[in-house]
Formats: C-alpha cells, structure tokens, sequence
C-alpha cells in the first residue's frame, strides 16, 4: 500500500511537472493585437527579431521558457513577436508598413521592414514595449536574462505611467530585486 501511494505521489508531481513546463508565451502577430487590445487593453512587449541573429534565439531558448517569464507575460502584457526582416506587410494604428528590400531567395540578412523603423529597432533583439494605447514606451535592445527581463517587464507594468522621469527610473532599478528564477 505504501509504494501505491508513494508510486502515485511520484506519478503526480511528474505529471504537474511535465504540464508546468508546457506552458508557452500566448504570442500574437502584429495584426492580431489591435483586436485583442479592443477587447482587453494591455501593456505590450513587441519581441523584434531576425532569423539570422544568435541573442534572439538565445532569449527564445532560455529567457522565453522561463516558467516565471511566460507567467508574467501571459498574465499582464500582450506579446507580440515581429520579424524585423520578414516579407509580409502589416497594419498597425492604421498605417500599413511592409519591407520593400525584401528579397525571396537571400539567405541570411534582408531588407529591414518598415515598422522596425517606426518602433526605432537598431539592433537585435529589440524589445519594444507599447502602452495601453499602442503608443511607444520605449525600444529595449540586446539579450535578456529572465532576471533581467523581469526589471523592465515589472518596471513598465507596475511603475510606469507617461512622463516618468530618468530619477524614477534610476530609484526603481536600484531597489528591485527579482524574484523570476
């Protein structure tokens, strides 16, 4: 009897374990967002990548399966993920921007889409977050860590509002301390 339960006890943790780890980021595509927004309004982080660039796979490996990080996205932004290089045009605030250098058959870089631009990407990855009302915060470049990604993901959910100052942002940083593991 005991090694029924104690089999049974190991059974559904494993199961709990295994159902924890499959938990993903819910990304939107560009065009999905305003729909979502509409319905729901929310903070916005826009992962701008290439497929190309090894930091933006980095963060897709180790900083996106982060159970913390898909918890506090999931719960409190829309994540958006955009190729800054793909083909196809999108609409956004009621413009449409597309990526007239692309070329079909180039490997590797390509031409730079538009809306990269317009959400000021320099480099990869870019994370941009997007206010209530899809108007910018701010373009947060370079790989994340989860802890590190915590500091901004909190910072622009539970502290920042328009015209936040420099000092405001300096006394936040330096008296986070993250919790994501």
């Amino acid at each position: 009897m005991t090694r029924v339960l104690t089999l049974s006890f190991f059974l559904a943790a494993s199961i709990t374990s295994v159902l924890a780890q499959g938990a993903e980021i819910n990304w939107l595509s560009v065009d999905e967002l305003e729909a979502a927004q509409a319905r729901e309004p929310r903070k916005v982080m826009i992962d701008v990548y290439t497929k190309w660039c090894g930091p933006c796979k980095m963060m897709m490996r180790n900083t996106f399966t982060n159970q913390d990080v898909i918890a506090y996205l999931n719960e409190n932004f829309y994540a958006v993920k955009f190729d800054a290089e793909g083909p196809d045009p999108v609409e956004f605030q009621g413009q449409t921007f597309s990526n007239p250098n692309y070329v079909p058959n180039k490997a590797g870089r390509n031409g730079v889409h538009e809306l990269s631009r317009a959400f000021q990407v320099r480099a990869y990855p870019t994370l941009v977050y997007l206010d209530e009302n899809l108007e910018m915060i701010a373009p947060i470049s370079g790989y994340k860590t989860p802890q590190q990604l915590e500091l901004y993901l909190r910072f622009f959910d539970e502290a920042w509002e328009r015209g936040t100052t420099q000092e405001e942002w300096d006394t936040f940083q330096q008296s986070f301390t993250p919790s994501f593991r």
